[in-house]
């Protein structure tokens, strides 16, 4: 789907507002609401808009403590990543899992209530996994930025 300029600011305000109103919307952007409706609803059609969520303060929920860790396997033939994927996917903790180049072979974002949390997980549920040859985990710190919203500007 090729996006103009419009297309782009209206995603650009669903990604930063999903509570906005096809009317709130279409006055920002400057179009009448029917055919803003019809570009969101195309949106829709195309996947471009792949599921309407609410972001939660983990903080807030007492989920203290976000760990990156890298994971490298023994083996990476057969079912063995297949294996792996299909165990991450089973661990509410594990909010983010990427395939990686390099060293190692994925790269997990965690997220625990407190390091205490975080080492049970890390020792009766990630430690378990039969594949793992080694990991790494660094605790992040400070947020400097964590945003949902893809850099669609850069598209024109």
């Amino acid at each position: 789907m090729k996006l103009d300029n419009t297309d782009i600011q209206i995603l650009d305000l669903l990604q930063t507002d999903a509570s906005l109103t096809t009317a709130e919307i279409a006055t920002r952007v400057n179009l009448s609401q029917s055919p803003c409706w019809r570009r969101i609803n195309q949106y829709e059609k195309n996947g471009l808009i792949s599921r309407k969520v609410h972001i939660l303060d983990r903080e807030k929920l007492g989920l203290e403590i976000v760990v990156f860790t890298s994971i490298a396997l023994r083996d990476t033939s057969g079912d063995a990543l297949s294996n792996f994927e299909a165990a991450v996917l089973e661990f509410p903790e594990i909010v983010e899992c990427y395939t990686t180049t390099g060293t190692t072979d994925y790269i997990l974002k965690i997220v625990a209530r407190n390091i205490r949390h975080y080492e049970q997980f890390v020792r009766k549920r990630l430690a378990q996994l039969p594949n793992i040859r080694e990991f790494h985990s660094n605790i992040a710190v400070t947020r400097i930025k964590d945003t949902t919203a893809l850099p669609l500007q850069t598209q024109l």
